[in-house]
């Protein structure tokens, strides 16, 4: 079965966005393409040729996420009705990611222990992404 890619939405700061998840998630930026470099780039409006049409950040164990910027034509409404969940192995990966993540952005649940994993937080970054972080699943 094919795994699920969240693929984001941003208002024009995709790019800052992606670069701060590649160091806050230890990922790798694999594709980071702006409207301009794509072959409908004559359909775009000037003010978004510089903006990202597609990007790809890959994750150790193959893990990907995706974003974007939207168009002028599409109203950005934010993220919402969804949070991107990571699991870790260990508590001290989901703490360091976590603390990471919340750099300029708002703590929903502080770290602590819950049934499914040894520590669980929810937060917003300072993109307006939500993330559920779990360190050191517990088998239901």
């Amino acid at each position: 079965m094919p795994q699920p890619i969240p693929y984001l939405s941003f208002n024009g700061n995709c790019k800052e966005a992606m670069q701060f998840y590649e160091t806050a998630l230890l990922g790798k930026l694999q594709a980071m393409l702006t409207f301009g470099e794509t072959p409908m780039a004559n359909q775009c409006a000037a003010a978004e040729l510089d903006q990202i049409c597609h990007a790809c950040l890959v994750f150790a164990d193959g893990g990907m996420l995706y974003a974007g910027d939207c168009q002028k034509s599409v109203p950005y409404e934010g993220i919402k009705g969804v949070s991107i969940t990571l699991n870790y192995l260990t508590i001290d990966e989901a703490t360091r990611a976590f603390a990471a993540l919340g750099v300029g952005g708002t703590v929903i649940m502080p770290m602590e222990s819950a049934f499914w994993a040894k520590t669980f937080g929810m937060l917003v970054d300072r993109f307006g992404t939500p993330w559920i972080i779990n360190g050191e699943s517990i088998p239901l």
